[in-house]
């Protein structure tokens, strides 16, 4: 059990919602628009390997952040500063490693079967998340493209790639097989998971800056980045309350806007407190609960549909 935990903390598995909530949203739109191809085999096995992609890119992260030393430096919270668990010594590196590399390795399987099986842009969504896994924390995050990546990767493309996934058959062209509300519904997502790991970055700002990393809140001050983030988070909103309003979606999409009062808080929290970590901590917690509960009503908007 002692073990259980220690790998739980290592594999950050309080994040994991994140996945299950981007690949219900995914899951749910191709019930919506191709109830005749769902599969449930199929269904357990794109959320098994959005999981262990998403445990495999916080491990990478986690090794990465222990040879630089960043991990040493780092003041912890509930939301950011990683697992701690490698400075402990309670896991070791070649450990988090085998695992990084052995969960990549899986997701990666079931990538190329769904290739075979569905569709060919399943490989190339597969090979991007696969770059961002790999060399998120060492390259992407020293070239100002860490947030740009996450959003994609762990964000707009699992919900596309769910949905193509589980619908897709080889052949098929991409531009009839996915409907403009799927194209369009992925943005709020990636916007999301983009935020999620901006406002995450506030407080390792020094200890990144030390392990060479060169992401926005480095680049721009957290002054205005706060300014960015709140631009993201009011971009994200715009675009739940347009799609209905130009006929694109249902009007039950509007469930996902519960969350907003929340998200206009840490925003509020975070152009004001953006430099005291201590007053921006309930901002972080907020932005974790936003992220989730919008994520969750997209997918529960669209499973009300069926």
């Amino acid at each position: 059990m002692k073990n259980l935990q220690i790998w739980l903390a290592q594999t950050r598995a309080n994040f994991l919602l994140l996945a299950v909530f981007l690949v219900a949203i995914g899951l749910g739109y191709a019930a919506l628009y191709q109830p005749q191809m769902f599969n449930w085999w199929h269904a357990v096995l794109i959320m098994i390997g959005t999981i262990v992609a998403h445990i495999s890119v916080n491990l990478f992260n986690e090794l990465s952040d222990y040879q630089t030393k960043i991990d040493f430096k780092t003041e912890r919270t509930p939301f950011s500063g990683g697992s701690g668990m490698m400075v402990q010594g309670l896991t070791t590196p070649s450990q988090v490693r085998f695992a990084a590399y052995l969960t990549l390795s899986v997701s990666a399987a079931i990538g190329v079967y769904f290739t075979l099986v569905s569709h060919w842009s399943i490989a190339v969504i597969s090979i991007i998340g696969g770059i961002a896994i790999v060399f998120y924390t060492n390259t992407l995050a020293k070239m100002l493209l860490g947030e740009l990546f996450a959003g994609l990767a762990l964000g707009s493309l699992v919900v596309l790639g769910a949905f193509i996934a589980m619908i897709g058959t080889p052949g098929q062209a991409l531009s009839q097989m996915v409907p403009p509300e799927v194209w369009l519904i992925t943005i709020p997502p990636g916007i999301l998971t983009a935020l999620l790991l901006l406002l995450n970055e506030f407080p390792d700002v020094e200890a990144d800056r030390s392990g060479g990393r060169k992401h926005l809140v480095i680049k721009y001050g957290k002054k205005t980045s706060a300014r960015l983030y709140t631009a993201g988070m009011l971009a994200t909103f715009a675009v739940i309350i347009m799609l209905p309003l130009i006929g694109i979606s249902s009007f039950w999409l509007y469930l996902a806007l519960l969350p907003l009062p929340v998200a206009l808080k840490a925003c509020q929290i975070t152009l004001q407190h953006g430099d005291d970590m201590q007053k921006l901590l309930p901002a972080l917690g907020m932005n974790v609960m936003v992220v989730l509960a919008t994520d969750l009503l997209i997918a529960v908007s669209v499973f009300i549909q069926l």
